[in-house]
């Protein structure tokens, strides 16, 4: 397969999670996602915000957010995320201090 292919494959594969994400599962929470496997939508957003910026192209963490939500982060807060319980929380601290580092944001 040659490079182009596999970049425009990688880039498919990329909006069919964004899509499942955000359109079919709305209802999975981030935090879910983080305790579980690691990473969660604000990871994939960050991800976006870094590769754009390793290219030259100045994007804030706000503007990958809205780039990858669709919409302003605080919106889809609003209508999709819902309160965690203290032992999520606990866990979610531990999940992202092995697979972001530092402390939770």
């Amino acid at each position: 397969m040659d490079e182009k292919t596999q970049v425009e494959l990688e880039a498919a594969a990329f909006r069919k999670l964004r899509e499942h994400l955000m359109v079919k599962r709305p209802d999975v929470q981030n935090i879910d996602l983080m305790n579980m496997a690691g990473f969660c939508r604000n990871c994939l957003s960050r991800w976006y915000q870094e590769a754009a910026n390793e290219r030259g192209i100045e994007m804030t963490k706000e503007q990958g957010r809205e780039a990858f939500y669709g919409m302003p982060y605080e919106q889809w807060r609003a209508e999709n995320q819902t309160d965690a319980s203290a032992q999520k929380k606990a866990d979610f601290e531990e999940a992202f201090r092995l697979n972001v580092g530092g402390g939770a944001e």
